[in-house]
Order: structure tokens, then sequence, then C-alpha cells
């Protein structure tokens, strides 16, 4: 069972099966609480686990996986708050909220600090989605939530209030980081702040090869290691390395080392 409730960018969700939940593009920032059960996450280089209870962001403009995971009969629950950059700029006004010098946080993915106000207020939410809520009741609530976050975490304003869009960044290591990420070309040349027409430009001249063929080669070599040298089996690696199913895989991997990926062993001393 999936259940999903959405008040105006304050979301409740509910899963009774352990589910995946896409590879979005996070275009406004995503606070996310657990109430019961546990999240995976991903933002291409690390796996962050967050439990009920705990407290986290999606920071915008950023890419992330997610497993959302029930167990012992309980469901996953959680609620999130999009805080989009309108929202922010206007609840801003007059408040004026400072960024802190040399605080910036720069994770796509990270904790956020609780207290007691804070989790009494987010669990007091969960008896509003069974009923019609005013559209400017539910926006003083994500201005709450913004006033709680703050009062616990100031540096988060540095986040908060950057409205700024992606500026020119390193293609080559960007790449090599979110190359698993199953998006648009279009969204990957903003992330690196560039126009579609400057990305596949520059990319060629890094790459030699356009963006599609690169982002292929580059999973399925992922892929061999994570066989070959590391054990892992092919039904276990293939979503992860950006796969959307097993038989795309094992056709493209045939096809690209001349071998099935289940044919694989990890290589002993002294073996061919």
């Amino acid at each position: 069972m999936i259940k999903r409730k959405d008040l105006s960018g304050v979301i409740f969700s509910c899963f009774s099966a352990k589910s995946r939940v896409g590879e979005p593009f996070f275009k406004e920032h995503l606070l996310c609480y657990v109430l019961s059960r546990e999240i995976e996450t991903f933002d291409g280089s690390t796996y962050h686990t967050f439990k009920a209870g705990e407290l986290f962001l999606y920071k915008r403009n950023t890419l992330g996986k997610f497993l959302k995971y029930p167990s012992n009969g309980l469901p996953y629950k959680s609620i999130s708050f999009v805080l989009d950059r309108d929202f922010l700029m206007e609840y801003n006004v007059g408040r004026k909220s400072e960024r802190r010098e040399g605080n910036q946080v720069v994770k796509a993915i990270f904790p956020v600090p609780t207290d007691s106000l804070l989790t009494n207020f987010l669990h007091s939410l969960s008896v509003w989605f069974d009923e019609t809520i005013p559209e400017a009741l539910i926006n003083l609530k994500k201005q709450e939530a913004v006033l709680l976050l703050l009062k616990n975490y100031p540096d988060l304003a540095n986040v908060l209030f950057d409205y700024a869009d992606p500026g020119k960044i390193d293609l080559e290591a960007f790449m090599n980081q979110n190359f698993k990420f199953n998006i648009a070309i279009s969204q990957l040349a903003y992330l690196t702040g560039r126009s579609l027409a400057t990305f596949k430009r520059d990319f060629e001249k890094k790459f030699h090869m356009s963006p599609h063929r690169w982002i292929k080669t580059r999973r399925l070599q992922e892929a061999y290691y994570l066989i070959s040298k590391r054990g892992r089996r092919p039904n276990d690696i293939y979503i992860e390395v950006g796969f959307e199913t097993l038989a795309h895989f094992s056709h493209a991997f045939k096809k690209h080392f001349g071998e099935n990926p289940s044919a694989l062993r990890i290589k002993k001393p002294g073996t061919s």
C-alpha cells in the first residue's frame, strides 16, 4: 500500500512495502521528518540512513535516490515540507534573516538538529491529512517550521536564503559523482551552470564522446568493478549503477564486455 497526500507542499507519505522512489532532481528544498521506520538516501557519493524521529533536508538543485523501508509489520511514514524559493523569499521579507559567513552547507542531503518544540510540532501535523485545511493556515505552518528550524540550526539560513541558480562548475568532477542518476541531459546542463548547447560542447571536448554514450559506458564500468572485484550480484547492483531493468542491464553488459554479468567471478591471485 502506498498513501500520499499533499497539502500545498506539506506532504504525508505512508509505504507498507519497501519502495524505491525514483531518482529526483530536487528543484526546491525538501525537509523530511521520519515518523516511523527508516529511509536510505544516496546523494551521488554517500549513503545516509534516517530513522524514526530524525529530520533531514534535501538541498535544492541537487540529485538524490532513496529507499523507504517498512519492517516488522509497520509502514514507513514521513511528513515533508517543500520549501520553494518563492515561499522563502516571501517569508524573509521584513525578517531579513542573515546568512552567516564561513558556515555554508555544501552537502546535498544532511541531518537537521531537532528539539522537543520542533518534534512536537511535526508530530502534531499528522492529524491534518484527514481534514480540509485552508491554504493560509498551511502557509503559516510552513513559516512556523522555518522559524523552529532556524532556532535550532542558524547556519541553515545559508542554505534556505541562497536563491542563486547553479554556477558553472567542474564538469568532470560533477559527472563522475552523478553518472548513476537517471535525469534529462538538460537538467545535468542546468546543474553544471551551462546551457544545453554549452554543456554538450564542453562535454565532447572533455570526454570525446556524447553524454549519453559516456554515461552508459561509465555505468557498465562501475558494474564490472562491483561484480568482478567486490563480489556483488548483478540483480543487486543494476539499479544502483543507473539501469532501470535487469534485462536491459544484462543486454548492455554483454554487448559491451562480450559476456553475461552473471558469468563474472571474483578473480583470485594467480588466476586469469
